[in-house]
């Protein structure tokens, strides 16, 4: 199959650039070795848009992460996914590490971060009432926000594949070949001749560059266990709340999410295993007793769920952005956090590199706005009404806890890089992220999945091959 541009992998970055490349006339494959877009870093971190006060002045981290976070209100207003801006609070428990915060201060205006400020412990506390008294300052940034990681994700990916690009799942490459044209990709099922490759493979990324450059790549993957509250305390704070960072990088934090819980985490332990993404009795332990420090009290008995994510550490600490050794070879590498604040801006600089290197033409009828999924627990009455009265579907709730429908579930479905599986649905509108965590709906979403596939219900997946939840019918 002959491309003009094959991209590796489907997660924040990958779709970000996939977004940005379908601006212009090329033909564009991304590859992506899971079932879904967002199934590795991307669906399982903090959902931070960072300020960039953490970041090194002069780093690719600080210019992307700044540069995202700009970008990042106005596409969720084009592109129609969650976003907030909170404010975010990084605290500190001595007077001797003061000098610390007003480093961390200075670094952030000299990246550019606009209102930093430093608060007192009792004005951090009139702020936040949940804050330990143990606080005796913080770094207050304004324009720290939060999002939807999965609807970031999402919205880019339906965006690009809206305008012409093809996405292409459970594809992993297993080979990359220069050729006077361009390059040879090989999957397990298929092979891809293109002009230019865009490697933004995640904690594999050091793998894919390694097939083509002789400037090797090591990335190190860091797991990092998070714990996931009801909403019922997830107005425990309203500000992100970070300690002050250390050698693994920003430390456990304390957030609001855009969907209204509470989210600890993360830990950092590094791993050789990329695909290790258990929670550990050890780590959870961890995780809550250093939150214990940042608020009075964490509210334990509250958990709904703990997950783990991996991190993409490269031995240098920064992204890798830009051309490789080899012309036509494009990496996105070492994204860790501040990936995700910085993903819109890596895949605009990316696409324009791209473009430029293609001499590729930019569409006239490029599509910029996408809306997204009805939500009927959020929706006015009258809304509900109109969607009811359009589709009688959206009365059918399937998912109790967060109110989600099989209207929204199907519109998941048959939407551009639509759901396949459990996870697919459940990141798209929801069902199965409440209080009960899919205890109710599950099995009426496989039958939802089912018919609108047109599969047998044995083939329905949690999240791919491997993962099936039915493994035959019983006769009656």
């Amino acid at each position: 199959m002959k491309r003009d541009v094959v991209i590796i992998g489907a997660g924040v970055v990958g779709s970000s650039i996939a977004r940005e490349l379908s601006r212009y006339d090329l033909g564009i494959t991304v590859l992506e070795k899971a079932s879904d877009v967002c199934e590795g870093t991307s669906k399982a971190n903090s959902g931070i848009v960072h300020a960039g006060f953490d970041a090194v002045p002069g780093t690719l981290k600080a210019r992307f992460n700044i540069a995202g976070s700009h970008m990042m209100e106005a596409l969720s207003r084009e592109l129609d996914f969650p976003y907030k801006r909170n404010g975010s609070l990084v605290l500190c428990f001595s007077e001797s590490d003061l000098p610390k915060l007003e480093e961390l201060k200075k670094r952030g205006e000299t990246n550019g971060v606009e209102g930093v400020t430093i608060l007192t412990g009792d004005e951090v506390r009139a702020k936040e009432p949940a804050i330990s008294d143990e606080v005796v300052a913080a770094l207050f940034a304004p324009t720290g926000a939060i999002v939807c990681p999965f609807g970031l994700t999402i919205a880019m990916a339906e965006n690009a594949a809206v305008n012409g690009a093809e996405f292409r799942f459970n594809e992993a490459v297993t080979a990359i070949e220069k050729t006077g044209e361009g390059f040879k990709v090989t999957t397990q099922t298929d092979i891809y001749e293109c002009k230019a490759v865009i490697n933004a493979a995640g904690v594999y990324a050091d793998t894919v560059h390694n097939m083509v450059c002789d400037d090797k790549l090591s990335i190190t993957a860091r797991k990092g266990e998070y714990c996931l509250y009801d909403k019922k305390v997830g107005g425990t704070v309203s500000s992100t709340i970070f300690q002050l960072p250390g050698a693994y990088g920003k430390g456990v934090l304390v957030t609001p999410t855009v969907h209204g819980n509470l989210l600890l985490g993360p830990t950092a332990t590094d791993t050789l295993d990329k695909e290790e993404v258990n929670t550990t009795a050890d780590g959870l332990n961890t995780l809550q007793a250093t939150a214990g420090k940042s608020i009075k009290a964490v509210p334990y008995k509250s958990v709904i769920t703990s997950f783990a994510g991996l991190r993409a550490h490269e031995e240098g600490g920064d992204f890798i952005v830009g051309e490789s050794s080899v012309k036509g070879f494009f990496d996105a590498a070492g994204i860790e956090s501040p990936g995700l604040s910085a993903a819109p801006a890596i895949g605009e600089f990316l696409a324009r590199e791209v473009a430029l290197s293609l001499e590729a033409v930019r569409k006239t009828d490029f599509i910029a706005k996408r809306k997204g999924i009805p939500n009927v627990a959020l929706a006015s009455k009258e809304e509900r009404d109109r969607l009811i009265k359009e589709n009688p579907m959206y009365a059918n709730v399937i998912c109790r806890c967060e109110l989600v429908t099989e209207g929204e579930i199907v519109d998941a479905i048959k939407r551009p890089v639509g759901a396949t599986t459990l996870d697919g649905v459940k990141r798209r509108t929801r069902a199965g992220m409440g209080r009960c965590q899919a205890g109710f709906c599950s099995p009426k979403t496989l039958e939802i999945l089912a018919r609108e596939l047109g599969k047998d219900i044995t083939e329905i997946t949690k999240h791919g091959a491997g993962s099936e939840f039915l493994t035959g019918h019983k006769g009656l």
